[in-house]
């Protein structure tokens, strides 16, 4: 007899033990909390023959994008990919299977039509939501889960994730009101849903409402920093609203403790931990020997090119610690990624190689070679991923690399451009008066 999970879709294999403890996996999964991995190997253990427990696998293998996660993915696909499944089943492992060869966009059409015909599918949802991350995506971030809206409901297991994923989406495409609420209500149900503390966290980010988002994450730091991947990263957005009001010893002091300070090697960690530093360092703030140790974990990745987001990433670290030999293996690595026929080829084209030489052209003092790059791909940078928060680093490094080329009239017109988009800001107050100042002294100098 084939077994029904709790959304009422058929699990091929499955035995009471195996489905208990996928669930669980699933579950853990949907809060990003906890241990997921180890859920469904359990499940793999007490049925090997239970299809979807092979599929959540692979799927926790893909979405950290750790290069060395990939050879397991591509057993656990295989693995699936061999067993009895129906159509649903066998459209997962498609997904699974494509995003495992590096084809990001065919992955997300294909759960898209899953979701469509299987809009209770949880796992889909949540996974397609996360590639169109990955994608930078954004209408799909909130399109995805809004064609699944009709068919939840507060009665249907999952409800706060899919409210907490449209908050998500809602926030990427300008939806600030809707997101907030959506966000709200889906912590309100499910304290521990991570994704949804991250979504109202960058509604205020998006807002520039930074005593807000201190206000939303402070004094809940144990419930949402509780067993979730998301841990470090809503330590950053925390640390990101006290850098907007210039409290820069707490930003040091919440990467020291949270962020950077953890040893943590895990992907997404280092991406904020560079990001941060990235940041302190542009406002001129002595960040000390932090790039050093964070140096030390990009490292065994500095070769990996599988996602340009990645890379950037990476390359920042190695300029902050001025790792001149691990610069140009990431540059080498781009430019194998290049080659390839995978989505991250066009990844890496349009967007991370060319970011990637930014900002190794930044740390060298070549600031005029940095802003000619940047300007090139600030507008279309989403399509290698990230979210609007993440990407600012971009418009941050350009207006900082104009301002010391010499183009004063270029970092005036960005210095004002982001005071028009954060009018309280004092870094964009600051920016706008030091730009304006020096613009104004070199007008007269051309005059004279």
């Amino acid at each position: 007899m084939t077994l029904i999970d709790s959304s009422g879709h058929r699990m091929s294999g499955a035995t009471a033990r195996s489905l208990e403890a996928y669930e669980q996996g699933a579950r853990e999964l949907l809060c990003m909390i906890d241990d997921p991995v180890a859920s469904a190997a359990r499940a793999i253990e007490a049925s090997p023959e239970m299809t979807m427990a092979h599929v959540l696998q692979a799927w926790l293998h893909l979405l950290g994008t750790e290069p060395d996660a990939l050879p397991a993915a591509r057993a656990a696909c295989a693995a699936a990919a061999a067993l009895p499944a129906d159509e649903r089943e066998q459209r997962h492992v498609a997904a699974a299977q494509a995003l495992a060869a590096g084809r990001w966009r065919e992955a997300g059409r294909r759960l898209e039509d899953l979701s469509l015909r299987y809009p209770l599918d949880t796992l889909a949802l949540q996974v397609g939501h996360q590639v169109d991350f990955f994608r930078g995506d954004s209408r799909m971030l909130r399109d995805r889960i809004a064609r699944a809206l009709p068919d939840w409901d507060e009665t249907v297991p999952g409800w706060h994730a899919v409210l907490g994923m449209h908050a998500f989406g809602l926030e990427e495409t300008g939806c600030y009101a809707e997101a907030e609420s959506a966000g709200r209500r889906s912590v309100e149900l499910e304290p521990r849903d991570s994704w949804a503390w991250h979504a109202v966290a960058h509604v205020h980010e998006m807002r520039n409402r930074p005593h807000d988002g201190i206000a939303w994450l402070q004094p809940t730091r144990a419930v949402w920093s509780n067993g979730s991947f998301l841990g470090t990263h809503n330590a950053w957005h925390l640390a990101l609203f006290h850098l907007e009001l210039d409290q820069t010893a707490e930003a040091l002091r919440l990467y020291d403790e949270a962020i950077g300070g953890t040893a943590s090697s895990v992907v997404l960690d280092l991406i904020d931990a560079s990001a941060m530093l990235w940041r302190l360092q542009l406002r001129g703030i002595d960040v000390g020997e932090r790039w050093q140790g964070l140096a030390d974990r990009w490292t065994p990745l500095a070769g990996a090119g599988n996602y340009a987001f990645n890379d950037l990433h990476a390359m920042l670290a190695f300029v902050g610690a001025g790792r001149r030999t691990e610069q140009e293996a990431v540059l080498e690595s781009q430019q194998q990624a290049m080659e390839r026929d995978d989505d991250n080829a066009t990844f890496t084209r349009e967007v991370g190689h060319p970011a990637a030489r930014a900002a190794q052209a930044f740390g060298e003092g070549d600031h005029a070679t940095a802003t000619t790059l940047l300007r090139d791909i600030r507008s279309t940078a989403h399509r290698f991923g990230g979210s609007h928060a993440q990407r600012d680093l971009i418009d941050l490094t350009l207006l900082e690399a104009a301002r010391r080329s010499g183009d004063t009239v270029l970092a005036h017109g960005l210095a004002a451009e982001r005071l028009a988009l954060r009018p309280r800001s004092p870094l964009a107050q600051r920016l706008a008066r030091r730009t304006q100042s020096r613009a104004r002294v070199t007008s007269e100098q051309r005059s004279s």
